[in-house]
This record gives C-alpha cells, structure tokens and sequence, in this order.
C-alpha cells in the first residue's frame, strides 16, 4: 500500500472525457486494493460514468460556488479534508485547480501531482489556468501531462520550473473488441460534446460533400451541448438532416462503436483524445484532423489519415478513402489499430501511476 490516494476534480456528474478517465484510473486503482477517493469542488453526487464501490466520493460544496468569492474558504476546506482523511497523494485534476491546491498544501506531508488535461497552448482564455500552472510546475511535486508533446511545451513555456514533468496517456476505457468491424454497417461515427473547440460544424460540412456519393451511409453523432441546436439547424440547412443521426450522451458508447464502420475526430484541438482509443480499440479506421496534441501523437505510425486541420475538405476526402476501402485493406487497418491500442491498456498506464506514486 501507498497511502490514500485523493483526485481532486471540478464535478464527477459531468460527461467529459476528463471525467471518465479520473473515474477509470480512479477504479482501476481501487481495483488493485489501493485506497482511493474522490474529491468534487462541486456536487459529483451522482457519477456520470459509474464508479467503483470502493472509491469514495466526496464533495467540497453541494451546488457550484463562484470559486473567486470562495478562494480562501474552498482552500481552506481541501486542507481540511486533506488532514482529516490522512491523504498521502493528490491528484489535481485540471491545473487551474493549482491557485487552491498550492496554498492548501503549503506545510504538509502531501505527494501534490498536477494533472493537466488541457493541452498546453490552449486556457480557453483563462488567466488563473496560467498562474495554476505556473504554481504547480514551481511548488508541486510532479506534473503530469498526457503526451511527450504537450510536456515539451511545459518545459518551454515556464521558467524556473522545479519539479518533475512527465507524460502518462490516459488509458484506454474498452478492452479490444473480439471482432473486427464491418463495412455493412456503413455508418460514420464521431463521440464528444457538442463545443466549438470540437469541430462538429466542420464535419457537417465535410458530410456534405460526401452525402451524394454515399446515399446509404449515416454520419452518427453522440454527444450532447451547448452547440446542440445550432448544429442540428446547420444540418437541416446543409440538407443533409436525413443522414445524420444524433444521439445524447451516454455512458454506454460501446455499442455505437461497435455498430459503426469509420470513426471520425474533427476537433480544433485536443488536450488527448480518448475516443481515438475507444475506437482504435474496435479496429475502426480513423480520419482525424492533424492537432498536435493528441492525434498526431496517437496515430503516429498508422494507417489511418491525418488531414489538414479545420479543412472541410481535406476532412471529406479523408473520410472518402476510408469509406471506399476494399475489405481486405479495411480489415489490415482494423487488425493493426486493434495491436497499436495495446500500449494503452490500463494495466500498464495504472503501473505508471503507481510508480509516480511510490516516489513520494
């Protein structure tokens, strides 16, 4: 045993992909008999993605709180917590969440890791995401981004860094699928929230120019958000609504995965991106816009394409090769994702925790 092992995240009801791989590492731990617990700044009562028995779930404040008013109360309240569950190791869960975690801990026995699931050129124009990283890459014990890429760039950006920056993937949340998938389902499958920084509207006009030459295939979208209603208008306008099938959110992605025949990311930008495991780990072809963090790092060494970035067209194309695949080329991706997907088992991601852990 290493101690209790506390995340510290924004609210486990959330949908993310930040959500699902805390609660994955967090089980995955547990799993192994470590002792593990949740800390929500907010809510997080009822786990988007479920959650082990044997993790506990807790919260700092039963409804979302202006974290600027509170900034010295919600401080306050993680030291508590801290001594009072005997913590040995916090896991912070989005940098900005530094600006409390640093003077929380100031003076005790606490392993503080900083989690950064943002990529690193990206704080959606948060000013107190950049003093958080400062903060932690000055007075943590390790940061811990998601690819080598992305912790280059923490070495480059900040000055006087004095702690251990190091990349660990998020693992992938599926096991790999016993079959192959199939051309006869003759359907595009994109995951993710319905936000901007997502792309859906670049991929609905990708699908436009692919919708004529291929009249029997279905653009899947599942995902739910704030760009929902504009996107499904965008669609109808395209004229393309009769193909596109939109599904909410759901915990339960395996089964469109597994009835889906291409898998497409359209994102501006990614921090990681998770839905390129789950669908590697079906064997599903990808088409992916070439974001330097994530994909091109995830994909690296494939045969799946990596297309200009924020270009429709190149995107459509994209999708047009992979769409149009003779079988057995389409089975020769779907057998060597299903390999590459493999270096991302969370066996051997949960083992690099565990040794960032034991080096407290």
């Amino acid at each position: 045993m290493i101690g209790k092992i506390c995340f510290l995240i924004g609210n486990l009801n959330l949908a993310g992909g930040t959500e699902r791989v805390t609660t994955l590492v967090a089980n995955a731990l547990a799993a192994q008999g470590q002792q593990v617990c949740i800390l929500n700044l907010s809510q997080g009562e009822r786990p988007f993605f479920a959650l082990d028995a044997r993790v506990e779930n807790h919260a700092l404040y039963p409804q979302p709180v202006s974290m600027k008013s509170h900034l010295l109360g919600t401080i306050w309240k993680i030291r508590r917590f801290v001594q009072q569950q005997q913590i040995q190791h916090l896991v912070v869960v989005d940098s900005i969440s530094c600006i409390f975690t640093v003077p929380a801990l100031f003076g005790l026995k606490v392993q503080h890791i900083c989690w950064e699931h943002f990529n690193f050129e990206v704080d959606l124009g948060l000013r107190l995401r950049r003093i958080g990283r400062i903060w932690a890459a000055r007075y943590a014990d390790a940061v811990v981004t998601l690819t080598e890429h992305d912790r280059q760039l923490w070495q480059q950006g900040i000055a006087k860094i004095s702690v251990k920056i190091q990349a660990i993937a998020n693992p992938s949340p599926f096991q790999i699928a016993t079959q192959l998938p199939s051309q006869n389902h003759k359907t595009v499958l994109a995951v993710g929230r319905l936000r901007s920084e997502k792309g859906f509207d670049l991929l609905l006009e990708a699908w436009q120019l692919l919708s004529s030459k291929y009249p029997d295939w279905t653009l899947r979208i599942v995902g739910s958000g704030e760009q929902e209603q504009a996107l499904k208008q965008q669609a109808t306008q395209l004229g393309i609504e009769k193909s596109v099938d939109w599904v909410a959110a759901t915990p339960e992605v395996a089964p469109y995965y597994a009835q889906a025949s291409v898998y497409c990311l359209s994102s501006r930008f990614e921090g990681f991106g998770m839905v390129l495991l789950e669908a590697l780990s079906f064997g599903l072809p990808i088409v992916a816009f070439d974001c330097p963090i994530g994909p091109r790092e995830i994909l690296a060494n494939t045969p799946n394409p990596l297309v200009s970035p924020e270009n429709a067209q190149a995107l459509s194309d994209g999708l047009a090769q992979m769409m149009s695949l003779d079988t057995e080329h389409y089975q020769t991706i779907a057998q060597y994702n299903q390999q590459h997907v493999q270096q991302y088992s969370t066996e051997q991601i949960v083992a690099q925790w565990l040794q960032l852990f034991a080096q407290a």
